[in-house]
């Protein structure tokens, strides 16, 4: 018995890992360039869970600044908003003008509510305490362009149940992959309704999981039907790889399904 709840939070642990950053909590918030040392054309991409939705939304009536100790402030522009279909929107912003080199900056919003300032802060393993949002530049001004061989091919379905309900995913292997950070604009269409649904995720340990997890994610799927899908990688300074050919999959709920 104890063996198998110790995998069973195992596989917990990494189906969280892999599609978000939540446990079924009410809110929170998660802010990329994942790695802190930034270019100086960097973009940025904050993502908002459940309750967090409404933050990422104000962002359309509510400026974004990176802030320096200084209090030198550049303002970020927002490009787009992106809602996920389970609990999940995103913004993806650009810096109005070039940061400057070697500098550190804090993620601020105007008119920050009490709440809003305690989901500004995140754990950093490193120091052992929470700390605010921030990115150090370096004197690089942008990056290299992502790997022209890097290929992204279909692997497997997959659902697992969990005690708050499935996570599902279509799986996809990336190759060729080099070392700098990647954001995949993903864009699914479901064959049966033609509804298209197009989001920015990452990979974990090599693999994209288009659908979602136990609490939220970017995709959803409908008890039938076929989906097919597509990638365009891009580095984070906003330079795209050529897209990729669509890859159809069926339901990952028909079949796979995983138990405890």
């Amino acid at each position: 018995m104890k063996t198998s709840f110790t995998i069973l939070l195992l596989f917990i642990s990494l189906q969280i890992s892999s599609t978000n950053n939540y446990m079924c909590a009410s809110n929170g918030l998660t802010f990329l360039p994942e790695k802190k040392e930034i270019t100086l054309n960097s973009m940025f991409i904050i993502e908002g869970y459940a309750y967090s939705q409404k933050i990422i939304n104000s962002f359309k009536d509510r400026k974004v600044f990176l802030e320096t100790k200084n209090g030198d402030t550049i303002e970020l522009c927002l490009q787009q908003i992106l809602k996920g279909q389970m609990s999940l929107t995103q913004a993806i912003f650009k810096p109005i003008k070039e940061l400057k080199s070697n500098t550190t900056y804090y993620l601020k919003f105007l008119n920050l509510t009490k709440s809003e300032k305690r989901e500004m802060y995140q754990w950093n393993s490193k120091t052992k305490k929470r700390e605010r949002v921030f990115w150090k530049t370096s004197i690089t001004k942008n990056e290299n362009f992502l790997n022209s061989n890097l290929k992204i091919v279909f692997e497997k379905n997959e659902s697992i149940l969990y005690g708050c309900g499935p996570s599902s995913n279509a799986i996809f292997k990336v190759k060729n992959k080099k070392t700098s950070e990647i954001w995949f604009r993903t864009e699914v269409i479901n064959l049966s309704t033609n509804n298209k649904t197009t989001y920015f995720i990452r990979e974990w340990n090599g693999d994209i999981n288009v659908g979602h997890g136990m609490c939220s994610g970017a995709f959803i799927f409908d008890k039938k039907g076929k989906y097919k899908v597509r990638f365009t990688p891009m580095n984070t300074d906003g330079k795209m790889n050529k897209m990729t050919k669509w890859y159809t999959f069926d339901n990952p709920n028909n079949k796979n399904v995983l138990g405890f």
